[in-house]
């Protein structure tokens, strides 16, 4: 990743980050829906991997036909259960879309700097794994203990056990990131606990009036 996107901000820029099935998304909606804007890879990935884009043609190139839908749409759920069932080609996957993915975060973070918001969200997966922690002034972990974690991934996706425990493995343990992490939002409970954390923190960094 280029040293060129280290410009001086104003903005402070939060990295937001958990692991499969730990409530970041919720934590990242909430901040959007308080005013906040969130960048989010996952949002940014799909879009560069629709028909037409230069990095979903090297995804299906890679991949093959087997992974497109009749409207040339690509299968996120086939292209899941390849990559999660093979880790060279899970390596194979991000090393073909991450750069485009990056370059189009930092376009996006510079664009909201140039703005000047006093609050960016970049909500990313694999913000440590990936090293996008350079890029970012403060580190916000969502924390769900391993249990949790995996009966909700299990509950919301429909799947086995061994297929959750695989897609968790994949990324650095949460039990790690929460030991790296700036700020920790523990989601073992409710989701007006879980807000109640944002809001306390929210109002203690004077970010309680976003433009």
């Amino acid at each position: 990743m280029s040293e060129n996107w280290k410009v001086t901000i104003l903005s402070h820029v939060l990295g937001l980050t958990g692991g499969i099935a730990s409530g970041k998304s919720t934590v990242g909606q909430y901040l959007k829906k308080s005013g906040y804007p969130v960048i989010d890879a996952d949002i940014i990935a799909r879009e560069i991997m629709e028909p037409g884009e230069s990095t979903y043609s090297k995804v299906v190139d890679y991949f093959g036909g087997e992974i497109v839908n009749k409207d040339r749409s690509i299968n996120r759920k086939l292209l899941g259960e390849i990559v999660f069932s093979d880790n060279d080609k899970l390596r194979h996957l991000n090393a073909l879309v991450q750069k485009d993915i990056f370059n189009e975060m930092m376009e996006r973070k510079k664009e909201m700097c140039e703005r000047g918001y006093p609050l960016i969200v970049m909500d990313i997966p694999l913000l440590y794994e990936i090293g996008y922690d350079d890029y970012v002034d403060e580190v916000m972990v969502v924390y769900t203990d391993y249990a949790t974690q995996l009966s909700r991934l299990r509950n919301r996706d429909q799947l086995t056990e061994e297929e959750a425990v695989k897609r968790i493995e994949v990324q650095e343990s949460l039990e790690i990131k929460k030991n790296k992490a700036d700020v920790v939002i523990d989601n073992n409970g409710t989701i007006s606990q879980t807000i109640q954390q944002i809001d306390e923190w929210l109002t203690k960094n004077g970010y309680s009036s976003p433009m």
